[in-house]
């Protein structure tokens, strides 16, 4: 009957209005939001409009030599065009209006909503690539899904299919990809599969559950769909992969992929994805970079003179993808040594919502790992809190992995680290009276990279300890995703199983990011003291004309024991009868200061999620951005503000001066 109603409506629209292509754009839309109110079904593929794959290339054609510099450079979305109930939609709607309007101009791309999260889940050239896929092989474009990673897309599948109990085949023709370790995949990930090598495609064997066919191929987007599989995986040792979603049946898969996506890995990077666009438009594509070695021994050996650590500095395609390497590392380590016993995974529950949420995420698959929830800041002191933590744990003869930020975010407090270490190194007894196995402790130091936690008589050398930072943050200033851990020399052997789930994941670092890294790195330390400087400014003035502010901010004597971060969260003084219209009031305060920074400062001040940039200030609100999948009890609906070295600091103290002015007084 739907299906009816919007054929009838297509003709009223396309006979009236003579949009070009109108019935092809108007068919996906109307299919789209009948069916469903969030994005997972597909309209039956044969009610697909084949579009002419001459003009579409065409179109990409033009846009390549037109698109915006920020579509191959930018790695963090800009808040103030980005809606995210619609980040996974709107980006190709307007898009696809362009293109049937043949409209390639750089202003009309510039106007183009932000594409998917980060550049992890999605940006304008991989949205682009899985859209043409989508065109040339009649699908929508949320069926195909591409990935900087060989391995995860097959993962994510397996994943589901563990959720949901239901068996998985997986066909290859010669050779599985040597990261494929099947073994690994069963034993730590819990993952069941038949791995099944075949002569022809066409001779597939039937299966009661999914079946996905791995391909290796050097023009990865030549891809032929048979109704026997269900999930078609393209895979290129320098691109990454693509994954077609074949079927209506298989439409629920789509947004658990694209999670997996957000949470363990990155989309094919806007690097790659200019690059296999070019492939399909016919333009020269450069060789693939041949200086790889040369800078990943470089950031190698920078990491190492900043940490101090013990062990050699291994880099993720993201800091999500080395946090998910380090679990599934230690979870492998407890089966080996600790079989039988129960993993606890403690996590802050207000701490970034990616950190927060891929825990919970692990433990969804594997029967004896649970989350155990440390309030750390806000009133909460995190050196008790882990001594209780750890007492419980230990009486359950359970293992404790422990992941803290420090400083804290969004409330950057330091915990007195004599007192960590202590709690961390106490001797603990089972109920049965035998010795508990001592913790691990995860550090996230991405607000402070520079500070030495791990080498030789730091503050935690002594006890069992990784520590990992964002390289989207100072570490790259900005320019890549890639992030990175250490350990101490008694996490020796924990590492060496992080850096094997690395890479069965297929999620180190891109020759691009490491280039990136290599040039960055060394004036990390440099650009965190200058950014420094400009926050602790900022802050004083901001006390002095709003000192009923309240601002987290680490004090001058943890700046000088080497904590110097350049952010800091700002809670408003607000007003109200009720508690409740006093959190309305701040949270329609919050918004107008960081729209009068971004209305006044442009070019400087970004309402953006990010921190450790160049140049620039950034502002956001915690509980809208970084702590999107926390619990709404635990958010903090708070400005958090971002400073870099360089920047015009008079000119936000004016600003500033004027949102104070014009509010109270």
């Amino acid at each position: 009957m739907a299906y009816i109603l919007s054929e009838k409506l297509l003709f009223i629209f396309s006979t009236t209005f003579h949009i070009r292509d109108v019935k092809q754009y108007i068919t996906k839309r109307l299919m789209h939001f009948i069916n469903t109110a969030n994005y997972r079904i597909f309209k039956p593929r044969k009610k697909v409009i084949i579009m002419n794959n001459k003009k579409i290339v065409a179109y990409i054609d033009k846009v390549l030599n037109q698109m915006p510099s920020d579509w191959l450079n930018l790695t963090t979305h800009r808040l103030d065009i980005y809606d995210e109930a619609l980040a996974k939609t709107q980006f190709l709607d307007q898009f696809e209006m362009l293109f049937s309007n043949d409209n390639a101009d750089l202003s009309s791309l510039k106007e183009l909503p932000t594409a998917f999260d980060y550049i992890r889940l999605g940006h304008p050239l991989s949205s682009i690539l899985e859209w043409y896929l989508a065109k040339k092989l009649t699908l929508l474009p949320e069926a195909v899904i591409s990935f900087s990673s060989q391995s995860v897309p097959a993962l994510s599948i397996l994943r589901k299919n563990l959720l949901d109990k239901k068996n998985t085949q997986i066909l290859y023709i010669g050779e599985i990809p040597d990261i494929f370790n099947g073994d690994i995949l069963r034993e730590v990930y819990n993952y069941t599969f038949d791995l099944v090598k075949i002569d022809d495609i066409a001779n597939i064997p039937s299966f009661d559950g999914s079946t996905i066919f791995i391909s290796q191929q050097d023009i990865i987007q030549d891809i032929t769909l048979h109704d026997t599989i269900d999930f078609y995986i393209s895979i290129n040792e320098q691109y990454g992969s693509l994954l077609v979603v074949n079927g209506e049946q298989n439409n629920s898969y789509i947004s658990e992929i694209q999670h997996v996506r957000r949470r363990e890995t990155i989309a094919m990077t806007p690097i790659n994805s200019l690059a296999v666009l070019k492939n399909i438009v016919g333009q020269s594509v450069d060789v693939k970079n041949n200086t790889r070695s040369q800078h990943k021994a470089s950031v190698i050996s920078s990491i190492a003179t900043i940490t101090g650590a013990e062990t050699d500095a291994l880099v993720g395609s993201s800091g999500l993808s080395i946090q998910y390497a380090i679990m599934m590392g230690l979870v492998q380590d407890a089966l080996e040594h600790h079989k039988g016993k129960d993993i606890k995974f403690v996590v802050p529950p207000n701490c970034y919502g990616g950190t927060n949420d891929q825990a919970r995420r692990v433990a969804a698959c594997i029967n004896n790992v649970e989350v155990v929830d440390l309030p750390v800041d806000g009133g909460n002191d995190m050196v008790q809190g882990i001594d209780t933590v750890l007492d419980r744990i230990a009486q359950e003869d359970a293992i404790a992995y422990i992941i803290a930020e420090i400083p804290t975010n969004p409330r950057v407090e330091v915990p007195d680290l004599i007192q960590l270490k202590e709690v961390l190194s106490k001797s603990r007894k089972t109920i049965t009276g035998t010795n508990a196995i001592d913790p691990v402790f995860i550090l996230d130091q991405t607000f402070c990279p520079n500070v030495n936690f791990l080498g030789e008589g730091a503050v935690l050398s002594s006890v069992r300890a990784i520590s990992y930072a964002s390289g989207s943050k100072f570490p790259s200033g900005g320019k890549c995703t890639a992030g990175y851990c250490v350990g101490n020399e008694k996490a020796t052997s924990l590492i060496h199983k992080v850096e094997s789930h690395l890479l069965l994941c297929d999620n180190e670092a891109t020759d691009l990011q490491y280039q990136y890294l290599a040039e960055q790195l060394p004036s990390m330390n440099q650009r965190i003291a200058d950014a420094y400087v400009n926050t602790r400014e900022f802050v004083n003035f901001i006390q002095e004309v709003l000192p009923a502010a309240k601002i987290n901010f680490v004090s001058e004597a943890l700046a000088e024991q080497g904590f110097t971060p350049s952010v800091f969260s700002l809670d408003l003084p607000t007003k109200g009868n009720t508690d409740q219209e006093k959190e309305a009031y701040k949270r329609v305060l919050n918004h107008k200061l960081i729209d009068l920074m971004i209305q006044k400062i442009p070019l400087e001040s970004k309402y953006c999620v990010s921190y450790g940039q160049l140049k620039g200030c950034y502002w956001t609100i915690p509980a809208t951005s970084t702590q999107g999948t926390t619990k709404e009890g635990d958010k903090d609906y708070i400005a958090r503000v971002a400073l870099s070295p360089s920047m015009d600091l008079d000119l936000h103290k004016k600003v500033f001066t004027e949102f104070v002015d014009s509010v109270y007084i």
